[in-house]
């Protein structure tokens, strides 16, 4: 599934091609996607011009002065910029085509979201109870201290929280618990102060890395320009299970959490 970097790479990529540009129309090939894609969105859009791309977690929001779009990737979704009159491929579900180019959202699995909301973004019950993003001034170790006192539940499912902090995924969860040497099936609530600044330190340092790099490509995600990210090159621990710790070289434990993969070294991390 992509992540919060994945996401935001894809916005970075959109971006420069549509912000400021008026919607000439709007196709709907499939609109039974997680959720039905709202209906009559061309005349919902057409002639209005977004102003603003944004993310909010792993939502993408596009703005008009009337409204927001909602797009969430999903499992295997996709947005990617095309030249007019590109012919679809099979899993194009829904173009938005502005002067000049064409928002294309591919996703085969069908279990992203196009979602019409004509009210503040911050609002919509799918992003009303988020916590903070995890690269902001709100999300600090003061807080992750905080947050985990008296959790009985583990660490990295703690971190996967969205109601915690958004957008730290199974892959940057794994990476930056091996980073601050802790092991994701300890209990959240046993995290000392120097842990929660040492772990909030690598979850920072992880995703700022894998935004600059474009991303991890697993299986199917490629960023807004259609190219892969490069991130996966660097994992230390994630689909690693069984091979050699990078550091000291021990096999790397793999188990299920939430019914996610889990991978970690039992010398590093404790």
């Amino acid at each position: 599934m992509p992540e919060l970097p994945e996401v935001e790479t894809t916005r970075r990529g959109i971006e420069p091609h549509i912000s400021g540009k008026k919607v000439r129309k709007v196709c709907v090939r499939q609109p039974s996607l997680r959720w039905p894609v709202t209906d009559q969105l061309d005349d919902i859009l057409t002639g209005k011009k977004l102003q603003t791309v944004g993310r909010r977690g792993k939502y993408l929001l596009l703005g008009y002065h009337h409204g927001v779009l909602l797009v969430h990737l999903g499992m295997s979704g996709s947005l990617r910029i095309v030249p007019p009159n590109t012919p679809p491929e099979l899993h194009d579900h829904v173009d938005i085509e502005f002067t000049g180019a064409v928002l294309r959202y591919h996703d085969p699995r069908r279990f992203g979201s196009i979602l019409w909301h004509p009210a503040d973004p911050y609002s919509h019950p799918l992003l009303a109870s988020l916590g903070p993003e995890p690269l902001s001034d709100a999300f600090n170790p003061a807080y992750l201290f905080a947050r985990s006192r008296k959790r009985k539940q583990s660490v990295k499912q703690f971190l996967m929280d969205s109601k915690v902090v958004v957008g730290v995924g199974n892959i940057y969860a794994n990476e930056a618990l091996f980073m601050a040497g802790i092991k994701p099936i300890r209990k959240a609530g046993s995290l000392t102060r120097n842990n929660c600044a040492l772990l909030w330190e690598k979850i920072q340092f992880v995703l700022q890395r894998s935004i600059e790099q474009g991303g991890t490509t697993l299986r199917d995600f490629v960023g807004g320009d259609g190219k892969p990210g490069y991130f996966k090159q660097q994992l230390m621990v994630y689909g690693r299970g069984g091979q050699p710790c990078a550091v000291c070289r021990k096999p790397l434990k793999e188990v299920q959490l939430g019914q996610r993969a889990t991978v970690y070294c039992t010398v590093c991390q404790s």
